[in-house]
């Protein structure tokens, strides 16, 4: 019997943001099961000048590895649903699909620097601690205080 992972994945999109979002969640459960997911956030894109991003969050039961997750599941979701690499990497996207944590581990160490992954990181992990030692939580709340985001309750993760 495979043995069960626990991922958590922030998803963004700022092309069509309220028509990626939820067909990648949508593709995710097809290889996954989707145990809790976030509200919808939207934020200024950071690093261009791009339109606004969507971004989610979602934690997610799956038997894959992580190099697998990424090289089986996730890349391919990208790149079904269109998304585009260019030399930019703050180009605007259809989908991006980072690996947060895995197992309880932390693979995005930029988590605690910004409020697109934070907050919506924070609704379905708010207990995860920080290298300092605060609750995603608590820094997420700080986050919130100083940045331009604001929840998005008309776009829904899963099409009606």
């Amino acid at each position: 019997m495979p043995t069960e992972h626990e991922a958590c994945l922030l998803l963004g999109s700022n092309i069509r943001a309220d028509h990626y979002l939820p067909r990648a969640v949508k593709l995710l459960r097809k290889q996954g099961k989707i145990v809790r997911a976030s509200s919808v956030w939207e934020t200024p894109a950071v690093g261009s000048n791009g339109p606004n991003f969507l971004n989610a969050a979602v934690l997610v039961l799956t038997s894959l590895e992580v190099q697998a997750l990424k090289d089986e599941l996730l890349h391919p979701i990208e790149a079904e649903l269109g998304r585009v690499r260019t030399a930019d990497k703050n180009a605007p996207r259809s989908i991006d699909i980072d690996l947060i944590f895995f197992d309880g581990i932390l693979l995005e160490p930029h988590l605690w620097d910004y409020a697109f992954r934070a907050i919506p990181v924070a609704e379905i992990l708010p207990d995860a601690i920080s290298p300092a030692g605060d609750t995603l939580k608590d820094v997420a709340a700080q986050l919130a205080l100083t940045s331009p985001i604001r929840i998005r309750a008309d776009v829904s993760l899963v099409k009606q």
